[in-house]
């Protein structure tokens, strides 16, 4: 779906970001997670109608029952090859149990200098 612009949809971008998002923290938590609030949304750059489109989330953090991820997204020319990072957005997702009720997730090691960096950012 294209803006007046001729641009993909902002909205459509977000529930593409939610759905990667929520991936990462079902993953995680090896449970059902649902969406409690999109941090923080940042649109850099405008999505072309016509480009492809790549998003890589990762958990940054995990405490009690709560997880945040950060997705990040890249638009591809595939005429030119030209890559941009077009938005990234944070998410914190909770772990719920078959009733609905919150349910403890396994903390996140950070081992590598970029996830010790996103964790402490969290």
């Amino acid at each position: 779906m294209a803006n007046v612009l001729g641009n993909v949809h902002g909205g459509v971008l977000l529930g593409m970001m939610d759905r990667v998002g929520a991936v990462a923290a079902i993953r995680h938590a090896q449970q059902v997670c649902v969406t409690v609030s999109v941090d923080r949304v940042d649109f850099r750059e405008p999505v072309r109608v016509g480009e492809l489109v790549t998003m890589q989330a990762s958990v940054n953090y995990a405490h009690r029952t709560s997880i945040e991820v950060g997705v990040r997204v890249e638009a591809e020319n595939l005429l030119t090859g030209v890559k941009r990072h077009t938005n990234s957005c944070y998410l914190t997702f909770v772990a719920i149990d078959e009733q609905g009720r919150p349910v403890p997730v396994a903390p996140v090691i950070p081992e590598s200098d970029e996830e010790k960096e996103r964790y402490r950012k969290a």
